[in-house]
């Protein structure tokens, strides 16, 4: 199936790779193992479109038409695998994403036209109720669905949750934890630990928390124990990777709380079993997403679930000034952007 691509998004991936790459982008002695790819290869692994032809055996009565908008699961698992056949794609020992690692008959996302399989496309309506500009916002969103998943925790309405970091996974993680109540219930509630003032101003604005604390003037632990008649919080997101946040959110949490990460760390870190076992913490970790956190993100967003979200594209840009005004402009001033966006179409920049 070729989708003609409206808008990629750039991701903290993105960004990575490109300061200081390769990483997940493979090299030619370690090509892909389901694409057989290595760069270079075309970025852009958060992407939006409309299709533009179909496989030749694709019934006429499917819900998918020409001109059908689609969000794109970019990921590349290879469906036989033991964590695959058992529920476990998103640690596909293959796994990979268009605009990473090949695939997409050498398109991605910042590409005008890319190949994808039937399986990788969720309808979206077709009524002007969804911009696909902020559809791109479905991708790291299901980041954070699939770590409300591996929490283990059904219901969160009447949850105490701190998320360490304001920035583009923890902003994705507030909005899944309001999707999903949090705050509803009578004891709900959500802190933040974030230590800049532009992040924590998008936070405030977007509605996302009342308890936005700074981690450079106040002891995060003491707040959330404070505001929580001494309890603690039920469950920390660590959206940071930081070790300084991860004492602090520990140290937040309540007797048999539950500490879920997120974050890629950049180097090995010590457990504070002073916390872990004293406290008899439940320690999880989360890694990318699955079909079902797409299935339901986009289903969520179509829904008005997200609202709001969109203030989250700081940066709308033809894809010709990618480089310059988009990876370079977030190299500068990576706190003043949460996702920027391209397009090849004129037409939909505004």
């Amino acid at each position: 199936m070729t989708i003609d691509v409206s808008w990629g998004g750039i991701c903290g991936t993105d960004l990575h790779e490109y300061t200081s790459g390769p990483f997940t982008i493979n090299t030619p002695d370690k090509p892909h193992g389901i694409t057989g790819a290595h760069f270079p290869v075309t970025f852009g692994h958060e992407f939006t479109g409309r299709v533009s032809a179909l496989p030749a055996n694709y019934p006429p009565s499917g819900p998918i038409k020409l001109g059908t908008p689609v969000m794109v699961d970019p990921r590349i698992v290879c469906r036989k695998c033991n964590t695959c056949t058992n529920g476990c794609d998103n640690i596909c020992k293959n796994w990979g994403y268009i605009g990473l690692n090949g695939g997409g008959g050498g398109g991605a996302g910042f590409s005008e036209k890319v190949n994808v399989e039937l399986r990788m496309c969720h309808v979206l309506p077709d009524d002007g109720t969804c911009d696909l500009d902020s559809v791109v916002l479905c991708q790291p969103l299901t980041v954070g669905r699939h770590a409300l998943a591996a929490s283990g925790i059904a219901d969160f309405t009447n949850l105490s949750v701190l998320v360490l970091g304001g920035g583009p996974v923890g902003l994705a993680m507030l909005l899944n934890l309001r999707a999903k109540g949090v705050g509803v219930g009578l004891s709900g509630r959500t802190f933040v630990s974030e230590p800049t003032a532009k992040r924590s101003e998008m936070i405030q604005r977007l509605g996302l928390s009342e308890d936005i604390l700074n981690p450079m003037t106040v002891n995060v632990a003491e707040e959330c124990r404070a505001r929580t008649g001494g309890k603690g919080v039920d469950v920390v997101f660590d959206c940071a990777g930081a070790e300084a946040g991860m004492l602090s959110g520990m140290e937040s949490l309540k007797v048999r709380g539950t500490y879920v990460n997120i974050a890629g760390w950049k180097k090995p870190f010590t457990l504070p079993m002073q916390f872990a076992m004293f406290h008899e913490l439940t320690i999880k970790f989360s890694l990318g997403n699955n079909d079902n956190d797409y299935r339901e993100v986009v289903e969520d967003f179509v829904a008005g679930k997200f609202a709001g979200a969109e203030a989250l594209i700081t940066r709308r840009l033809p894809v010709e000034d990618l480089a310059e005004k988009g990876l370079e402009e977030l190299v500068r001033n990576k706190d003043d952007h949460v996702k920027i966006v391209a397009t090849w179409r004129k037409d939909l920049l505004r």
